[in-house]
């Protein structure tokens, strides 16, 4: 019987994305999002041991991205990676009106309710985090109809996607990650938006385009402190900014930085210990 390696990673802060980003840096085979770790796996043949996954993070505590870490590490039979990948996706109704469910899953809708299909494969977004929660819950208010919509770091394209179905005009998501410009890709046609949205693997610095109605960014403090000023200049003048993947204790640190830049407080909401806010920019 084959075996495989199995890393269950603990990190404060824990931060999703960020997390996983660094480890698919590493030759691994998979990952399973939890609400408080992650579970990498790694095949046999493999030379990635227990001191690899140590120093990686000993070095994102060097260099502040998180404070500590707990690692548990064990060898196991292999399983039937599909099995186990689909019993970790679920059906989420984010609102009464806001239903996420993965494609290999039967749903029946209520009346009125928008659902929308996404298979998150390797890239971060499938509606079950507290952070892609409370933007989704934003947009329901926020979309009106016809917005130019920028994601920020776009993952699985979820955001994006749920703009359109609320009736956004057009949405353009990037990241940086390949895996995620395929991914998003494969969510657009599996919800049929091929025509009205622009997956790119790139960075808010290679958007030529200006003036969005609403730019959404589900990503991590450093990311957002650092591309501020891109962020007011791709936003047209009264537009909405929903800036999320922050902690409780980011809360004032952003909220200073971001006044500082001519962008108004317009809302701000919690959930666990994750919070969204909005931003209306200054005439």
């Amino acid at each position: 019987m084959k075996t495989y390696k199995e890393i269950k990673i603990k990190t404060e802060p824990f931060d999703v994305d960020v997390l996983s980003g660094f480890l698919w840096e590493l030759d691994i085979d998979g990952i399973n999002e939890f609400d408080d770790h992650l579970t990498v796996f790694v095949s046999e043949d493999k030379l990635l041991n227990e001191e690899v996954f140590n120093s990686l993070l000993k070095k994102l505590v060097e260099d502040k991205i998180i404070e500590n870490f707990e690692l548990e590490f064990q060898t196991l039979e292999e399983r039937n990676w599909n099995e186990e990948y689909e019993k970790n996706v679920n059906v989420v109704e984010v609102t009464d009106k806001i239903v996420i469910k993965p494609s290999f899953k039967e749903y029946i809708s209520k009346p009125n309710q928008l659902v929308i299909t996404i298979d998150p494969k390797m890239s971060f977004g499938t509606g079950e985090h507290a952070t892609t929660k409370l933007i989704l819950t934003y947009l329901e208010n926020y979309i009106k109809g016809d917005e130019f919509v920028l994601d920020v770091g776009s993952g699985t394209a979820i955001l994006g996607i749920t703009a359109l179905k609320l009736g956004a005009r057009e949405a353009i998501c990037i990241d940086n990650d390949e895996w995620c410009f395929l991914n998003g890709n494969e969510n657009a046609k599996l919800n049929q938006l091929e025509d009205k949205i622009d997956i790119r693997l790139c960075e808010i610095k290679d958007v030529k385009e200006n003036d969005f109605d609403i730019i959404l960014a589900n990503i991590n403090k450093p990311i957002l402190i650092n591309i501020v000023e891109d962020l007011f200049n791709k936003l047209k003048s009264n537009g909405i900014i929903i800036l999320s993947g922050l902690l409780n204790i980011d809360e004032e640190e952003i909220i200073n930085l971001y006044e500082s830049k001519r962008f108004v407080l317009e809302n701000k909401s919690g959930l666990d210990e994750w919070i969204s806010l909005v931003f209306r920019k200054q005439n």
